[in-house]
């Protein structure tokens, strides 16, 4: 008897079939003497449709809103249909004995291969594959303790009821805003509190007023010293600070106290995905979706990084054993990771060893697994050093530091100097080497050297990817797997978009957040409704009492929109008309630029709204000429010397030609009254010839 494995992606289903001896590949499986491979393709099913449903959901009209259907199910996604059919025939084998999901370890993991067992009906047993990366090593050792699925039932529990969840807010609170206002207006349980935060941040920056304000240093040993006071602000005015310098400068002031303090910093705890996602967002300007692919295919190609969709910057104690082998595998990276592997792996910051605070995986760390660097791309090969370089920092010793503070009198007034000196760098082995510190005893006179500066208080900065992912965090909105997703669907929708590194809302996206109700705009209802679905993968929450508080609560957010005199103003229509048939024209993005696309339901006109520069050369100065829209359709037109072309135009010549075509040049050449074939006749002969080679 054989076991049949379900793997998420064809890629993970190869590697498997290679360390479980199934060498016999075909088309949607591979094969071997115990076991069948075979793999989804992310989700091969999706929860039905309104109109899946019901007849009367299929036109989006406010009368049949809310839809609360008592049982959903779900059904095969087109593209994939083909996959899931060869997966149930394998299922139906009768020398298959057993299934193993070895889908991602994880709540959506979890659901793919939940669905698809039930879909096909499978009545076998059923075993869990739960690993952390994708080595070999973890994989035999994986396999070697299998857990009956059963085991994880609670977290299919929690993976469905947010599917659910998201299917009863999103669904019914989109189409009550698109039917009532006529226009594509996209709301969610996560996407719109998450879109309200950028909104509030926004706001602070629109309510800012700038105000000016002086500040009083002291120059004291080639440094400043700061003056101390509550209020940073507080003086308004030159003529105020000019007075008070001067009644300062009358006499020398002297050093009051002197305290020194030793810190000890040490290392920081690894990554979370999140966390991750937030440096490479800071540092080189990667957005959440971008850094979640380069680790996932650190994870599922190269091997060379654990399980990286994970919330834990905790480590479980089982993986010191592992320590020495990790520790080699970056040691080209960092020379100091051979030193440390050799003296034992002695973990110097041992608060990063946590059984309890680990959830389902622990924190991002490498393999044991040799990276091979030139099959890393350069955004790889950053990501995984970041990764490496925080797990390096559990070995080193900690950054030890002495702060001296100086607090000197004049008068009234206090200033105050800290001094740092660095007494062992530890794994801060790159710190910027601090100023020779200036020697002061107490008592000792100073000279009144002060300057007065002018300044203005600043606005609070824009939310970047980085910082909006520090406050979805916050709020429990999302999980570190669908955060980057949340983010895509909110530009996608055009509710938001990026400038430059920040994030910000569009007027559609203003209006929306008007429109619906101040609850589902709070991140608190939401944060709820996250801390329930954790509860209930935990086996602490009922799923079908969660369900029943989200259908209340999705009731009541459509009576609300059905009910409210809110106006709206679609922002995207133009004062164009639609050619074909008189209605007005909407602008619409795609992703190489802008559409003019018919409003009216019956047409399917559209245009481009500017022109998009091609990389056909302009015959006359040799320069990119733009794509123009025009009533015949589009056109080439070169913008330096006006210089117009047909779309096909310099392709014509390379077109091969249609066998009507061929005739007439046939027909033509042979009744050529020239005894003998012209040079012209011959070569389009042979141009034919080569045609129909």
């Amino acid at each position: 008897m054989k076991r049949l494995v379900l793997a998420e992606k064809p890629s993970v289903a190869r590697d498997l079939s290679k360390i479980l001896g199934a060498d016999q590949k075909h088309k949607n499986y591979y094969e071997g003497k115990n076991y069948v491979v075979t793999w989804a393709l992310g989700h091969l099913l999706t929860l039905k449709m309104p109109e899946d449903l019901k007849n009367e959901w299929q036109t989006w009209q406010m009368e049949t809103l809310p839809m609360i259907p008592k049982y959903i199910g779900t059904k095969p996604l087109p593209k994939t249909r083909a996959q899931l059919k060869a997966i149930a025939n394998l299922a139906k084998r009768k020398d298959i004995s057993e299934a193993i999901i070895a889908t991602d370890a994880g709540r959506e993991g979890e659901l793919v291969a939940r669905w698809i067992l039930e879909y096909i009906r499978f009545n076998k047993p059923v075993k869990r594959l739960w690993i952390s990366s994708q080595t070999n090593k973890a994989i035999k050792e994986g396999f070697a303790s299998l857990k009956p699925a059963k085991a994880y039932d609670d977290l299919y529990y929690s993976a469905l009821a947010r599917a659910k969840a998201d299917w009863l807010i999103g669904l019914n609170v989109t189409r009550a805003l698109t039917v009532k206002y006529q226009d594509n207006l996209s709301a969610g349980r996560v996407q719109t509190p998450t879109l309200a935060l950028v909104a509030k941040q926004e706001e602070k920056i629109s309510k800012f007023i700038p105000q000016k304000y002086f500040t009083i240093s002291l120059e004291v040993a080639g440094q400043r010293a700061i003056r101390v006071q509550k209020d940073p602000h507080a003086l308004k005015e030159r003529k105020e600070a000019d007075e008070l310098v001067k009644k300062m400068s009358s006499q020398n002031g002297k050093v009051e106290q002197i305290t020194a303090k030793d810190k000890t910093i040490p290392a920081p705890l690894p990554y979370d995905l999140t966390e991750l996602q937030r440096v490479a967002n800071e540092k080189y300007g990667y957005s959440a979706k971008k850094t979640l692919s380069l680790v996932q295919s650190l994870y599922e190609v190269h091997k060379i990084v654990s399980y990286p969709r994970t919330d834990s910057k905790y480590l479980s104690n089982d993986l010191k054993a592992t320590l020495k082998d990790r520790l080699h595998a970056i040691a080209g990276l960092f020379p100091e990771a051979k030193q440390y592997a050799v003296k034992g792996a002695k973990v110097v910051q041992n608060k990063a060893f946590n059984d309890a605070k680990v959830t389902d995986h622990h924190a991002l760390i490498p393999t044991e697994q040799l990276p091979q660097y030139n099959k890393l791309s350069s955004d790889e090969h950053r990501i995984y050093t970041l990764i490496a370089e925080r797990f390096i920092g559990l070995f080193a010793a900690p950054h030890k530091e002495r702060q001296e503070k100086i607090v000197f009198a004049f008068g009234k007034e206090r200033f105050k100097l800290t001094q740092t000196k660095v007494i062992e760098a530890g794994w801060k082995k790159n710190t910027t080497p601090e100023k020779a510190a200036a020697k002061f005893s107490e008592g000792m006179q100073v000279a009144p050297h002060f300057t007065v500066k002018e300044a203005l208080t600043t606005p609070p900065k824009p939310l970047s990817e980085g910082s909006l992912l520090t406050q979805m965090e916050r709020y429990s909105l999302g999980t570190p797997a669908t955060r980057a997703e949340i983010i895509e669907k909110l530009v996608k929708s055009e509710l938001m978009e990026r400038t430059n590194n920040s994030l910000r809302v569009t007027k559609k996206g203003q209006q929306l957040l008007e429109l619906v109700n101040e609850e589902l705009v709070s991140p608190q209802l939401t944060e709820k409704w996250e801390q329930q679905l954790e509860q209930i993968a935990k086996g602490n929450y009922d799923g079908k009492k969660f369900l029943r508080e989200i259908e209340a609560d999705t009731k009541r957010l459509v009576r609300e929109v059905k009910n409210s005199q809110q106006k709206y103003q679609d922002f995207s229509l133009t004062k164009k008309k639609c050619p074909k048939c008189g209605a007005f024209l909407k602008e619409k993005k795609v992703r190489d630029g802008k559409l003019l696309v018919c409003t009216s339901e019956n047409c399917d006109y559209k245009r481009r709204a500017e022109a998009k520069v091609s990389n056909h050369r302009c015959p006359v100065c040799h320069k990119k000429m733009l794509i123009i829209s025009g009533k015949n359709g589009d056109y080439f037109r070169c913008k330096y010397d006006g210089t117009t072309e047909k779309l096909t135009g310099g392709k014509k010549k390379n077109k091969k030609m249609t066998k009507h075509e061929e005739r007439r040049l046939l027909k033509k050449i042979n009744q050529d009254d020239e005894p003998q074939e012209s040079a012209l006749a011959q070569a389009l002969k042979a141009a034919l010839g080569d045609n129909n080679a």
